[in-house]
């Protein structure tokens, strides 16, 4: 409960950061509105072909858009705590009652508030376009993509603690995004690619939940595909958290 309770009052405190300057989450919005905006309606026309297995073009690429949300915007939520740290305010926090556990859980009960309402207004304002898609899967699809946020930003925050510098995060961060969407089909389906990319992209976990997402909004709720994307997105929740648990607690 004292847990609890701390975690509230960070969640609180980042808040009032987060409201004083909304202009951020709204920047966070912006790019994937764009995107469903001048670059879904190109794939209309490719919703014919049989790598699409028959599914609307919506159902294709609306699940990219919300993994695109939940990995970019929580990959760089470690920017911060970047000053914090080095000014010395993370230190402060830890003389304070309040537990590592529950300075890390504030900070992600306030990113997964702002990867809800994101991936929500993008989700449910799909069907204005043409998304044709079961609201028990949108759903259960928005729920995997919180999990992810909440992992990627877990690690996000302790890689910030560990590098300690804008400038050498925002370097690794990029050489890191650009691979992970690429072999992800993020945007287009994987099997529209050759066979060795298809290959290369098993490797990457994200492209396994990005395919969960989209067997999730044609309402494919159990099967193999699915069950996979969402267990992968619970093991990256628990990894990135005991990162940045571990990060935080290893901090002067």
């Amino acid at each position: 409960m004292r847990t609890l309770n701390d975690s509230l009052i960070i969640f609180e405190r980042s808040m009032r950061y987060t409201l004083r300057n909304p202009v951020w989450v709204l920047l966070g919005l912006i790019q994937p509105l764009l995107y469903l905006l001048f670059f879904g309606p190109l794939l209309q026309r490719l919703a014919g072909l049989p790598e699409f297995g028959g599914a609307n073009s919506w159902q294709v690429f609306v699940p990219g858009l919300l993994i695109q949300q939940g990995l970019f915007g929580s990959l760089y939520a470690g920017f911060s705590i970047v000053g914090e740290a080095r000014s010395g305010v993370v230190e402060r926090f830890k003389l304070t009652p309040a537990g590592d556990l529950a300075m890390l859980l504030g900070r992600l009960l306030r990113d997964v508030l702002v990867l809800l309402v994101q991936t929500a207004i993008l989700a449910f304002g799909s069907y204005a376009l043409g998304l044709k898609a079961p609201v028990t899967g949108v759903v259960v699809a928005l729920v995997v993509v919180l999990l992810l946020g909440v992992g990627v930003s877990a690690f996000s925050y302790g890689l910030a603690l560990r590098i300690r510098s804008e400038e050498a995060l925002t370097s690794l961060l990029t050489s890191v995004t650009l691979p992970l969407m690429l072999l992800s089909g993020i945007l287009l389906p994987m099997t529209l690619a050759p066979a060795w990319l298809t290959d290369l992209a098993k490797a990457n976990p994200v492209s396994h939940i990005v395919t969960a997402e989209r067997a999730l909004f044609t309402g494919n709720l159990t099967g193999g595909t699915t069950v996979l994307g969402e267990a992968l997105a619970v093991v990256i929740v628990v990894l990135g958290s005991m990162f940045g648990l571990h990060a935080l607690r290893a901090e002067a």
